[in-house]
């Protein structure tokens, strides 16, 4: 059963009869129907009743409206309102523009705007990599999204799509200080999705690329790759390989395995699938064996992107399903379905396994399920050890590409922005419950950022130098 969670809970304003063992009588009826009280307020006392507001939390929606009916049905409770805080979150969006400079006088407004902003406009025109310090460029990424692979949901369209990019931009500004902007197009059309990106870039530093489902991601994103002389990053597939690759170095670290003598098994070869493929295999993973819904990755049956990672992976080449591409593999990712692979196939893994079930919000075999099984265990859930999560990534990484004025995203720069990841755990803090570090730890995006600019540089995706010029109009 799952477990209540702040993302079904509900806010309950109450007044509960003005006498003694009524707080009692009231808490208990939430407990018995299974909610678990976050906090509990006074809003006002009055001789015959006292109002209080308590934040209750459940498992799902249902589970909230039975417990709202437990606390109505309970005597001397009357519920005066109810409000669900996940909803009450997203009331009128959740990000805002804010000026970075104020317009308080004439001087100002001439400043901002006219006649002023005329002379930057020119030095602009005359020298367009200035506009990497003069606009906002310097620090933005837009968020892009079709609606068409949206968390779970599926095909959910670009308007009901824009909840979760606006999330993602809150994330880009509270972990990486980028300003990032939701950009959901009314198109399925990877053509026409590639045009319009490509006709707004001029206004952006760099492109995320959201939620767009394979394989047509793979061909939106090689596309605006060659387009662009901004990065474009599809962070459900590099994001989530980066952060993989992160659990994965400190994980092998813990049962003392090396990557080039690991056998991993992918199960679920969707765009995520295919980029931690492809990273491990740049990473230096030598035994890798993918398995989608149809059973081991077979060329013939897969798309050109698919068919060619088909080539590279399989040594051995292992032939069936989840079962036998598990036996004797020492690490299983997962990122595919709900309960797609059974704990008996765990039990046929190598000793010492490492499991990353990271299907949401139900993994692939639940931990519970293998306690003592495996050595090492991490999922995409937050009430699970060792969540692997992508906002461990990309504010870093769009830090670091902004900062050093990169052109693209390249392998290396993954690498070293998973190396960043996994060197926050330190060797005397790491264990089976702590491979990865918390989204929350403030130390990991400037981390990222450093390693990523040094080796963007390093690689020729970025200049060895770059100067800021802000004064007078003087290049």
């Amino acid at each position: 059963m799952a477990m209540p969670s702040a993302s079904y809970s509900v806010n309950l304003r109450v007044a509960i009869r003005n006498e003694v063992g009524m707080l009692g009588r009231f808490t208990s009826a939430i407990g018995s129907a299974g909610g678990d009280i976050g906090s509990l307020d006074i809003v006002e006392v009055t001789r015959p009743k006292v109002f209080r507001d308590v934040v209750i939390r459940c498992r799902d929606e249902e589970h909230a409206k039975e417990v709202v009916h437990t606390v109505e049905q309970a005597d001397g409770v009357e519920v005066v309102s109810v409000s669900d805080r996940t909803f009450q979150a997203h009331l009128g969006g959740k990000i805002a523009t804010l000026n970075r400079v104020p317009v308080k006088t004439r001087d100002d407004l001439s400043m901002v705007y006219t006649p002023g902003v005329a002379r930057v406009c020119e030095a602009i025109a005359e020298d367009p990599s200035r506009a990497h310090q003069l606009t906002i460029k310097a620090n933005t990424v837009a968020v892009v999204s079709d609606g068409t692979a949206v968390l779970g949901l599926g095909d959910i369209g670009p308007l009901a799509a824009m909840p979760v990019m606006e999330g993602k931009c809150m994330l880009f500004k509270e972990f990486g200080g980028v300003d990032a902007f939701p950009i959901c197009l009314a198109t399925k059309n990877p053509d026409e999705i590639v045009e319009t990106v490509r006709l707004i870039a001029p206004a952006f530093g760099g492109i995320n690329l959201e939620d767009i489902s394979a394989p047509r991601c793979f061909e939106i994103e090689a596309k605006l790759r060659e387009a662009l002389d901004i990065p474009v990053f599809h962070d459900d597939q590099h994001g989530t390989a980066v952060v993989v690759l992160a659990a994965l170095y400190n994980a092998l670290r813990v049962v003392g395995k090396e990557i080039r003598d690991a056998r991993v098994v992918v199960v679920g070869m969707g765009s995520a699938g295919v980029a931690i493929t492809k990273l491990l295999i740049t990473a230096g993973a030598r035994d890798i064996v993918g398995v989608d819904k149809d059973g081991i990755l077979d060329a013939a049956k897969m798309d050109p992107v698919r068919a060619q990672l088909a080539g590279q992976i399989n040594p051995r080449k292992v032939g069936g399903g989840v079962a036998e591409a598990l036996s004797g593999a020492d690490v299983l990712i997962g990122v595919s379905a709900p309960r797609a692979v059974s704990v008996e196939a765990i039990r046929q893994m190598a000793p010492d396994r490492i499991v990353c079930a990271m299907a949401n919000p139900i993994p692939e075999v639940l931990p519970e399920e293998i306690a003592g099984e495996a050595r090492v265990i991490a999922t995409g859930r937050s009430d699970y050890p060792n969540q692997i999560n992508n906002v461990l990534c990309f504010p870093g990484l769009f830090r670091g590409v902004l900062d050093c004025h990169a052109h693209e995203i390249n392998e290396e720069m993954k690498l070293a922005a998973a190396q960043a990841i996994a060197a926050i755990v330190g060797p005397t803090e790491m264990s089976e419950d702590y491979i990865i570090p918390s989204v929350f730890n403030r130390k990991v995006a400037p981390a990222i950022a450093r390693a990523v600019e040094k080796a963007a540089r390093a690689s020729g995706a970025a200049p060895h130098r770059y100067i800021h010029r802000t004064h007078f109009g003087i290049s």
